[in-house]
């Protein structure tokens, strides 16, 4: 998994002997641990770094959407396996690494699955914001774009490129020497995603805007739909905590808020500070309040219909 010089390895070596005596995982636990933190060496200051927690029962997803993200799991899991021991590589040669689009709406969940398919593999999330990486001046989004590839190789680290829309468009009709560029750095980063040993993800709020022709050469494409209206009860259940004092909460009630789980989240989060620093438990007046700031914050009004029998 690790591609790091010798002396690296003697180095990390080293360190889980020391800390084998202390530490209540083993050996291997332990190697993979220290594989992880030399891996990371130059990645941090190329992306914002996630280590992990989420788990697949975090994730609130059609069985479909999560079936292809096990899919997508085993795919990088099991790819010394097919392409080296079973001979794949030596067929194919082009197009062996494992690419996917994740396409859906802010707070529908993409950034959580990654996170979660990361856990599964137990490597780092590396969260790439594209709209930082592609450049006005010519040559230079391909240079960033080797820098993180480069980087991530040292461990394959799973990567999100965040907002592929800054890069990707319906570009291959080239009106200009400006497009015909654009259309360069497309094919540069599908190119590295492709040859990339690891698991590299795009991420987009506008799928339709996206060129076929590019969509073909991504192995793997997950919708993340806006979640109805007993998806939403569950996300509510799911992320109120168990030990979480409350009264009177109904998760059906605020599932009649037509946000997404990024939303959800922000709103019961709020809403605990508003009931923990009257000193009360957590309430449905406490939520409505959360809720009248997170929807101004998205520039929406609350409607008398998603709040009816909350207070």
């Amino acid at each position: 998994q690790f591609q790091l010089p010798p002396h690296v390895i003697r180095t990390a070596a080293a360190t889980v002997r020391r800390r084998l005596p202390y530490e209540d995982l083993d050996a291997a636990q332990l190697a993979w641990r220290a594989g992880l933190e030399e891996a990371r060496i130059g990645m941090d200051e190329l992306g914002r770094r996630i280590e992990p927690q989420a788990a697949w029962g975090d994730l609130v997803l059609h069985d479909r959407q999560t079936g292809v993200l096990r899919e997508i799991v085993a795919h990088v899991r099991q790819r010394a396996t097919v392409h080296q021991e079973w001979g794949f590589a030596g067929t194919l040669r082009r197009g062996l690494g494992v690419t996917a689009l994740f396409a859906g709406g802010s707070g529908t969940g993409k950034t959580l699955a990654a996170e979660v398919m990361a856990k599964e593999l137990g490597l780092d999330l590396f969260i790439v914001d594209l709209s930082q990486v592609v450049s006005k001046y010519i040559g230079e989004t391909e240079k960033n774009l080797r820098r993180v590839f480069d980087a991530a190789e040292r461990g394959g680290a799973l990567l999100l490129f965040d907002e592929a829309d800054a890069l990707f468009g319906k570009r291959s009709e080239v009106k200009d020497s400006h497009d015909r560029y654009a259309n360069l750095e497309v094919s540069y980063l599908l190119m590295r995603m492709e040859a990339y040993r690891g698991l590299a993800i795009l991420t987009t709020n506008m799928k339709k805007a996206l060129d076929t022709a590019f969509l073909r050469r991504i192995r793997f494409v997950v919708d993340f739909p806006f979640p109805a209206e007993h998806e939403r009860a569950e996300i509510w259940r799911r992320v109120l905590p168990s030990q979480a004092p409350v009264k009177g909460i109904d998760a059906d009630l605020l599932a009649q808020l037509t946000v997404a789980g990024g939303s959800i989240r922000n709103i019961a989060l709020s809403g605990a500070f508003l009931a923990a620093e009257e000193g009360d438990r957590l309430q449905m007046r406490h939520m409505l309040a959360a809720a009248r700031t997170e929807y101004q914050k998205l520039e929406r009004s609350l409607t008398p219909g998603e709040v009816r029998g909350w207070v």
